[in-house]
């Protein structure tokens, strides 16, 4: 099971939009890879409808989406085609899902990434998610049971938290959105820790020495980590 800071597990395989290579064809874009537990399943079906929603959101912060079960591609294509005719969840209808599905019938994508867990089914992925960033290393993984849908709010938030920490060198503190304060890097020597402590540093707002803060507005946030801006 690949970890965070991994490099992402390499595969090729045959989706609904053609055949991927992995992570190679994604280089220099960030990756959400989830898997689901099956074609035809209810949760399923609100959280494809709520990702395809989403899906310009983020490709606005250069995220590109690729779905994974072990599902055939045929049982792959029915499914999305029986979404955007018949599906009505909360206010999405008419729903296209147009990133990639990948066929995993001999569930080697599903077993390279850790997706099955027997606790919860021998024969059917949880819901996995990794983020995966430019250069194909593994930043963020995720597992919810299969009972349990997404919280997409909370992804399109991880995207955003990592961009900026890769961009502003901070940490990004609990229930931060951007506009929010973030966190700087912990002094490394005493003397850093006295400065801080004695406001030599402008900006920087410290509680103790190590737990010291900015402003980081939402608008320099944007400007930074969204794609073309």
């Amino acid at each position: 099971m690949p970890r965070i800071g991994d490099p992402a597990p390499e595969f090729t395989a045959e989706t609904t939009q053609g055949p991927i290579s992995f992570p190679g064809d994604y280089a220099g874009r960030w990756v959400i890879l989830f898997s689901h537990p099956a074609d035809f399943t209810p949760v399923c079906t609100t959280e494809f409808m709520t990702f395809a929603s989403m899906q310009e959101e983020f490709a606005a912060y250069n995220t590109a989406l690729v779905g994974l079960s072990v599902d055939g591609l045929y049982s792959h294509i029915a499914w999305l085609r029986t979404i955007q005719d018949k599906m009505v969840f909360r206010d999405m209808k008419g729903v296209e899902v147009t990133f990639p599905l990948i066929d995993d019938v001999s569930m080697e994508v599903a077993t390279k990434y850790g997706m099955i867990m027997p606790g919860e089914a021998a024969t059917q992925a949880v819901r996995a998610v990794f983020v995966i960033d430019p250069k194909g290393v593994i930043r963020t993984i995720v597992y919810y049971p299969l009972s349990l849908g997404r919280n997409f709010d909370e992804l399109l938030r991880v995207v955003k938290g990592l961009q900026t920490a890769d961009a502003f060198n901070v940490a990004t503190p609990a229930d931060w959105r951007p506009g929010e304060r973030v966190i700087v890097p912990t002094a490394g020597s005493c003397g850093t820790a006295k400065d801080r402590m004695d406001g030599a540093e402008e900006g920087v707002e410290c509680v103790d020495w190590f737990f010291c803060t900015k402003e980081l507005p939402a608008e320099d946030v944007e400007s930074a980590i969204r794609t073309g801006a």
